[in-house]
């Protein structure tokens, strides 16, 4: 692998970052570990997590040799140490291991890359110790925004966005007054199903909702970009990391997705932040911050050679979850309503992923899981936990 310059660096950001990865087997773990073989020099990985793939996660600690993995799946854990059992790597298992791990004084950054509410706990630990956050998993801001932001001004934990959409918004910001802003405005590639009439969408297989038009990444986010819940995620964590209102983030179809976010200000300027879609600049700019370093293996945006672009409203008939979300944001469904949209899609998603429900039943289970559960205002971690429980519980109850 290609290493690097780091030139125009200073002495103190060319300290190497000691890195957690909640997630590492995953897309946006996998791509975190293609920029710490770039910059060996910037970046030291002390611990790396991931929920069952044990098998990758030997793979990756034999490479890096991390202080210590943490496997969620506790049945993996046996074969996990049994693959480790030449290196001096600690090896743990459990939901709570990996809260522990990255708390440590080891640990400089955390890669917050683990895919939903599973994230949340890990996360709000990190943030709790006054880590840097380079955030990926939207659930822990979209469940428990108040909590978790509240907690990072506390501890003066920075949270930088890895999303594409939020890294956009985020590098728009740098250098402006937050009071300048007039609306945020989130871009989607509208998904697998984007020129799929509605009236087909309850036929379309799991297998069809993968096959995502511009991003590679992981089955389930795949799916949510095929709903546009990902897309109503987005602008519920938006909501947090720039303190913003839902009146004033909206969401438009770019099918080229070039444009990654759009930041209109009071004084009529819009700001851009554009390029190809690779999830590796927005992972490496959220650890570089303020550097730019050259993206490993990564392409240049050509805007002759990329053509027109295009925008489009969001079809309310075939995405009806963005607008269930704006829903939630609002508070239709109270305070606790987003923790109960996720828990809900969650399983919904599962299900579809397994073949046992039709694509649009997603929105429906969703839709009837809010439905049911009685408004709350959970406030500690130990509440959330709870109202995601009995979610799962009521939206199974919904297939």
């Amino acid at each position: 692998m290609q290493q690097h310059t780091t030139d125009g660096m200073s002495a103190s950001a060319r300290r190497r970052q000691r890195i957690a990865i909640l997630g590492s087997t995953g897309s946006i773990g996998t791509q975190t570990l293609d920029v710490v073989r770039a910059y060996p020099d910037l970046f030291e990985v002390e611990m790396l997590a991931a929920g069952s793939n044990w098998q990758l996660l030997a793979q990756q600690a034999a490479e890096f040799e991390p202080n210590c993995v943490v496997i969620a799946d506790e049945a993996a854990y046996e074969p996990l140490s049994a693959a480790l059992a030449d290196r001096p790597i600690k090896v743990y298992a459990g939901a709570e291991a990996a809260a522990m791990s990255v708390v440590a004084t080891t640990v400089d950054t955390v890669v917050s890359a683990m895919v939903g509410f599973a994230g949340l706990a890990p996360t709000l630990a990190a943030v709790r110790a006054g880590k840097k956050i380079a955030l990926a998993n939207k659930e822990t801001l979209v469940v428990a925004g108040e909590l978790v932001m509240g907690e990072a001004r506390r501890c003066g934990a920075p949270i930088i966005p890895v999303d594409s959409e939020h890294s956009a918004i985020f590098q728009c910001l740098v250098g402006e007054q937050p009071s300048s802003v007039k609306r945020l405005v989130l871009t989607a590639s509208g998904g697998a199903f984007r020129d799929v009439p509605t009236e087909r969408l309850a036929d379309m297989t799991a297998e069809e909702a993968l096959k995502h038009p511009s991003w590679s990444m992981g089955r389930k986010i795949t799916v949510d970009c095929a709903t546009m819940m990902n897309k109503g995620f987005e602008v519920m964590e938006a909501r947090w990391l720039f303190d913003l209102p839902a009146e004033r983030i909206d969401v438009v179809i770019h099918p080229q997705s070039v444009i990654h976010s759009f930041v209109e200000f009071r004084d009529g300027a819009f700001k851009a932040q554009m390029g190809v879609p690779d999830m590796r600049l927005p992972i490496q700019y959220a650890l570089t911050f303020p550097y730019r370093l050259p993206v490993v293996g990564g392409n240049s945006y050509s805007p002759v050679e990329a053509g027109a672009l295009t925008f489009a409203e969001p079809d309310a008939e075939k995405y009806p979850c963005l607008g269930l979300a704006y829903e939630v944001l609002e508070g239709a469904y109270g305070a606790g309503g987003a923790c109960v949209l996720n828990a809900a899609n969650e399983v919904a998603v599962a299900e579809f992923l397994g073949g046992k429900v039709k694509f649009t039943d997603i929105y429906r289970v969703v839709r009837a899981t809010l439905e049911r559960v009685a408004p709350t205002r959970p406030t500690t971690l130990e509440e959330y936990v709870a109202l995601d429980g009995e979610a799962r519980e009521v939206a199974r109850g919904c297939l």
